[in-house]
């Protein structure tokens, strides 16, 4: 009898822990990032004036590696973006992003984009430029 009570408690807890688990990975299958720019960025194909913006993978199961770059309350999309992916040794504790200058007045270039407790980030791709 007693052992039923314990298989009974520990598939309880087995699926309780199920449930938490996959509600903490659902909040971050998109990675959405909040992120406020005080100069103008340069993303693949245009440039970003100064503001607010919010990044995230796209919706695509197929491709993991398409960040959308959208305005503050998520109304109007800038961009669809396919990156590589790109890997640091540690995992960064708060959002990273990496930029590049360019020459002359050009705004900087956002080079890759490190989510928080992950080494694998998303690089972004230029045309002509060899980073």
């Amino acid at each position: 009898m007693r052992i039923w009570k314990v298989i009974r408690w520990s598939i309880c807890g087995a699926l309780l822990y199920a449930v938490l688990c996959t509600s903490v990975r659902g909040d971050t299958w998109d990675k959405k990032t909040i992120v406020m720019f005080r100069d103008a960025v340069e993303i693949p194909g245009q440039v970003l004036p100064a503001g607010t913006y919010v990044f995230k993978l796209a919706n695509n199961i197929a491709n993991r590696h398409m960040v959308q770059i959208w305005n503050e309350d998520e109304t109007h999309i800038f961009a669809t973006i396919t990156t590589a992916p790109n890997y640091r040794l540690g995992a960064p504790d708060t959002t990273v992003f990496e930029f590049d200058e360019r020459p002359g007045d050009s705004p900087m270039a956002i080079r890759n984009w490190f989510y928080p407790g992950e080494n694998t980030g998303e690089e972004f791709i230029y045309s002509g430029f060899h980073f």
